[in-house]
């Protein structure tokens, strides 16, 4: 499988390319007051606006860093209910993409955060999956999509 490789914090992962939209540069976004921390703002999309997450603040870290290759990932985040909604992820180190093969992957043994999928280990280390269905809480799904249902 296709995976787009970035950074969060000082570790690689990597997200499906079938979940990927496009990967635009970072850029102002509107400031949205009484968020959820994870939630930095919201982007103009081709006329849709898209509330945009950073993924060191979802996965606990503190905020991103900018770096030269910051970038936003606009994915198509599928809802519980099945819904599907344009997400924005602030990602450091954006690197591009990577192949990796079925019989890579493996459990990476640990369930602490549910959004954190196998992991593929290769010449520059470890390379951990994002399940993005996951990777939004129930509060911060019904924040950001509040017309989605309120599965948890």
């Amino acid at each position: 499988m296709k995976l787009l490789v970035f950074h969060i914090g000082a570790d690689r992962y990597g997200l499906r390319l079938r979940d990927v939209v496009r990967v635009v540069p970072l850029l102002d976004l509107k400031h949205l007051p009484l968020t959820p921390a994870p939630v930095v703002g919201l982007m103009d999309y081709h006329g849709a606006s898209v509330p945009v997450v950073d993924l060191c603040l979802a996965s606990g870290l503190p905020p991103g860093a900018d770096h030269f290759d910051t970038r936003i990932i606009v994915a198509d985040y599928r809802a519980p209910e099945g819904t599907v909604h344009l997400l924005g992820l602030r990602a450091e180190r954006v690197q591009g993409v990577q192949e990796v093969r079925d019989d890579q992957l493996t459990e990476s043994g640990v369930k602490a955060a549910p959004f954190l999928g196998q992991v593929a280990g290769d010449g520059r280390g470890m390379l951990q999956l994002v399940e993005l269905e996951q990777l939004l809480t129930p509060a911060l799904r019904i924040a950001l999509f509040p017309n989605a249902g309120d599965l948890p």
